[in-house]
């Protein structure tokens, strides 16, 4: 930024504060596409990791549900063991199913630093142009 003196127009003045606010918001631009991209980065290797988990997990379950199913069966008839099992297990996904909706609503990509710079630069040119 140049220094203010006596001799500058105020065309001159102007014409700098154009320049230097077009920048500046060319400079805001750039650090909210990092911003995001730093963001989607993060979000990807969480994803990849919850996918590979949530596949083994899945396996797994395979294996317990047939075990519970095979150990009803011991007690009541295998289509009745089969059912109640199946019904538990429904009961349980929809409830983590309504948990995960409620915790992806409250993440957002928007690039938060940026938008809060921005504002304080509104502000900022409002209070200069006073």
């Amino acid at each position: 930024m140049t220094e203010i003196t006596p001799d500058r127009t105020l065309a001159g003045l102007f014409t700098e504060l154009t320049r230097e606010t077009a920048t500046l918001f060319r400079q805001e631009i750039s650090l909210a596409k990092a911003e995001v991209a730093e963001k989607i980065r993060q979000a990807g290797s969480g994803l990849i990791m919850l996918t590979i988990g949530g596949l083994l997990l899945f396996v797994a379950l395979q294996a317990l549900l047939a075990a519970a199913v095979l150990g009803l069966a011991l007690r009541i008839p295998p289509w009745l063991a089969a059912l109640a099992v199946a019904v538990a297990v429904a009961v349980v996904g929809a409830g983590v199913l309504a948990r995960g909706l409620a915790n992806l609503r409250r993440e957002t990509l928007a690039p938060q630093r940026t938008i809060d710079t921005l504002r304080a630069n509104t502000r900022w040119a409002r209070e200069q142009m006073r």
